[in-house]
Order: structure tokens, then C-alpha cells, then sequence
């Protein structure tokens, strides 16, 4: 591994890089936040990705992709006059700091990780000397699973949570029935509004259990692409249109995917 004094110039290294781009680099000299800020979003997923397949020399190369990014949009803050990119370090030094008294602080009590997960939101909400509420942080432009999650830590965080884990299957039950009876009442907008609720209460569940939903729910959708697959690659093999078998027929095949372990 690197010494600091490494890391320290591998990142003036980038500093240098992208003075160089915006500078001499056309396409690099016309970029904005705007611009840069779904190329953005990509990398984040790309680096999940990443994580999810446990894959350290993508970890890392996505980790830099995103470093990139971030000192893109310090520097053309620098450039508007706003702050640049020593700004935006001190400030997450700063909220570190302030939110690990235990150990910057000199405060010695005997913290554990629950501990310090089960409070987490009342310090934050102190930093900001109350004047924001806990949910203001969550970005309208999440996506909603994730969303669901991020609200549910954050109430957690404040002691608002199940007492139980098992607890909240009764909730699980409860929205699903309400789910078949919105769907009994044809009403469009009672049966969205009842589906959330359901999809919220299941998410719900899942952390209470430790499973990341977006990870279980990513499983299922690749379960499902390979045994889609393998019915339309089965029934091209025989030269017959995926349309023209019934649903018998492609249930057959289905299962044959299944018994593959696909």
C-alpha cells in the first residue's frame, strides 16, 4: 500500500490533470454541474456494481472515475468563484469531526456501533442546530427503493422503529390486504397509492432483516433475465416464435430453466 505522502501527490496529480483539461481540453472546457451530472450518476452505479460483484480492481478504478468527478465540479466552482476543492474537504472534515465526539471529541464513554447507528440522526440534526428537519436531506431524485430505505434508517436513527424485527410482518399483512382491496374498487389512484404502501412496508422488512432490498430485488431481476432468456433461446432453437407457444408450453420451458438452476 501507499505511503501518505503517495496518496498526497497521486491527488495533486489529478488537481494537475484536470487544470490541464479544462484548460487546453474542448469538450472538457465546456462542461457544467448540469452537463457532468448524469455521467455522474452512472459512475455511481457503475461502482455498485462494482461492490456487488465483489470485484476489488473495478472497486477501485470506479472510485477514481468518481474522484474525477468530484474534482470536475469543485473545479468549475473555482472558476465561478463559489469554493473549490479544499473547501469541500474541509467541510467533511468538519462534519466528521463533529459528529464523532467519541473519538475526536475527548469524549471517552464506552461507544458501540449500535449505539452510535441508533443516534445517528439526533447528532446531525444538532449540527444543524435543529433548524432541518431529518427527512430534508433525502434528494427528491432518488430512486424510490432507495429512498425507502435512506427514510427508514433516518427515522431509525431517531428511535422511531420497530421493537421487534418480526413485528413488522403484521404491517406486510395489513397493506397487502389493503392492496387486494384497492384492486377489488378498480380505483387507479387508491391502487397506486396502496402499492406503495405495500412495496414501502416489504422494503421495510427487508432492512429490519439485513438484506439490502435494492441487491435482493437486483438478484430477481437477473434470475428472471436468464430464464427469460433461456425460453427465448429454447423456443428459437426449434424455430417457433416466442407468440405462438401458449403459456403452458413456455411454463414448461420455465421450469426446465429452474431445474437447470438458472
Amino acid at each position: 500500500m501507499h505511503t501518505k505522502e503517495e496518496k498526497l501527490q497521486q491527488f495533486s496529480r489529478l488537481l494537475d490533470i484536470m487544470d490541464e483539461l479544462r484548460e487546453k481540453c474542448p469538450w472538457n472546457a465546456t462542461q457544467t454541474m448540469e452537463s457532468i451530472r448524469p455521467m455522474t450518476e452512472e459512475e455511481v452505479y457503475e461502482l455498485s456494481d462494482a461492490i456487488i460483484r465483489h470485484s476489488p480492481q473495478e472497486i477501485s478504478k470506479e472510485i477514481g472515475d468518481l474522484m474525477y468527478h468530484m474534482v470536475f465540479y469543485a473545479r468549475i466552482a473555482q472558476e465561478a468563484g463559489d469554493f473549490d476543492i479544499a473547501d469541500a474537504i474541509a467541510k467533511v472534515c468538519e462534519k466528521m469531526i463533529f459528529r464523532h465526539p467519541h473519538v475526536f471529541g475527548g469524549d471517552d464513554r464506552p461507544t458501540t456501533a449500535k449505539e452510535i447507528a441508533d443516534t445517528w440522526e439526533l447528532v446531525k440534526a444538532k449540527e444543524k442546530g435543529g433548524n432541518k428537519t431529518v427527512m430534508a436531506g433525502i434528494p427528491d431524485a432518488m430512486p424510490a427503493i432507495l429512498k425507502a430505505l435512506s427514510m427508514q434508517e433516518k427515522a431509525r436513527g431517531c428511535g422511531f422503529d420497530w421493537e421487534k424485527k418480526e413485528d413488522v410482518w403484521d404491517k406486510v399483512h395489513e397493506e397487502l390486504g389493503e392492496v387486494e382491496e384497492a384492486c377489488a374498487e378498480a380505483d387507479p389512484d387508491h391502487m397506486e397509492l396502496e402499492f406503495g404502501d405495500l412495496l414501502f412496508a416489504t422494503i421495510n422488512a427487508a432492512r429490519l432483516y439485513g438484506i439490502d432490498p435494492e441487491v435482493a430485488l437486483g438478484r430477481s431481476c437477473a434470475k428472471f433475465r436468464r430464464r427469460f432468456t433461456y425460453l427465448e433461446e429454447n423456443t428459437l432453437k426449434k424455430g417457433v416464435k416466442l407468440t405462438d407457444l401458449t403459456l403452458a408450453q413456455m411454463d414448461a420451458i420455465w421450469d426446465e430453466a429452474k431445474a437447470k438452476g438458472l
